[in-house]
C-alpha cells in the first residue's frame, strides 16, 4: 500500500505558486530565462525542497509538461524552473510564443518521494498499483519514463496504463526484464 502524501498548502499558497509559474513563463518570453526567486521572502511552506511538475494545456490539449522527480530546489523555485522548461524545453512541442500565453492554462503537481514497488512480474506489479492515486516511474538501463497520477483520468485501466508507460519509454507493451524497476509516488495537483 502506498504511503499517504500530505502537504499542507493553503489556497493562497497554491495561488502564489500558479502566479510564480506564469511569471516564470513570461520571464522566458521577455528574456529567455526562468524567473529567479528570493526564497527568503516567501512563506515557509514554499521554501522546502520538493519535486514538482508543471503541465501546460491549450484548448484542453497538452502543450508541455516537465518537472523533476527528485527534490533539488526550494518548492517555489522548482515550480518556476518547471514552468519555464515546460513552456520552452519540452521536446515534443515548439517553444511557447507570446500569442499563446493568454490561452495556455497551468497545472502544478507536487510530488511525494518515489518509493520502490517490489514486483516479481507484470501481474504482481499490476496487483500492487493503486489506480487514481499512484504516479509510476519506470527505469531499466537507459530507459526511463513516468506518468503523473493525473494520467489515470485518461488511461484508467492498469494494464493500459502500464502499456502506455512502457511505450513512452520506447519499450514494447509486453516488455519485462529482471532489471526493470518501478517506483510509485503521490501528487497534490492544482491549476488555473
Amino acid at each position: 500500500m502506498a504511503r499517504s502524501f500530505c502537504i499542507d498548502l493553503s489556497q493562497l499558497e497554491q495561488a502564489q505558486l500558479l502566479v510564480i509559474a506564469r511569471r516564470s513563463i513570461e520571464s522566458g518570453l521577455r528574456g529567455g530565462n526562468a524567473l529567479r526567486l528570493d526564497i527568503e521572502s516567501l512563506s515557509d511552506s514554499l521554501a522546502p525542497q520538493m519535486a514538482a511538475f508543471v503541465t501546460l494545456t491549450k484548448s484542453r490539449a497538452l502543450r508541455g509538461c516537465i518537472g523533476s522527480l527528485e527534490a533539488s530546489e526550494p518548492l517555489a523555485q522548482a515550480v518556476a524552473s518547471a514552468a519555464f522548461n515546460a513552456a520552452f524545453h519540452d521536446s515534443r512541442f515548439a517553444p511557447l510564443d507570446a500569442t499563446e500565453i493568454d490561452t495556455t492554462l497551468i497545472e502544478i503537481s507536487l510530488l511525494s518521494e518515489p518509493e520502490p514497488i517490489d514486483a516479481t512480474d507484470r501481474k504482481d506489479l499490476l496487483a500492487k498499483l493503486n489506480p487514481q492515486e499512484d504516479g509510476l516511474l519506470l527505469e531499466d538501463a537507459r530507459y526511463r519514463s513516468t506518468f503523473l497520477p493525473k494520467m489515470w483520468e485518461k488511461i484508467n485501466d492498469p494494464e493500459d496504463f502500464l502499456n502506455h508507460l512502457l511505450a513512452k519509454a520506447g519499450l514494447p507493451g509486453d516488455y519485462w526484464s529482471e532489471s526493470i524497476c518501478f517506483k510509485r509516488y503521490q501528487a497534490l495537483s492544482f491549476g488555473e
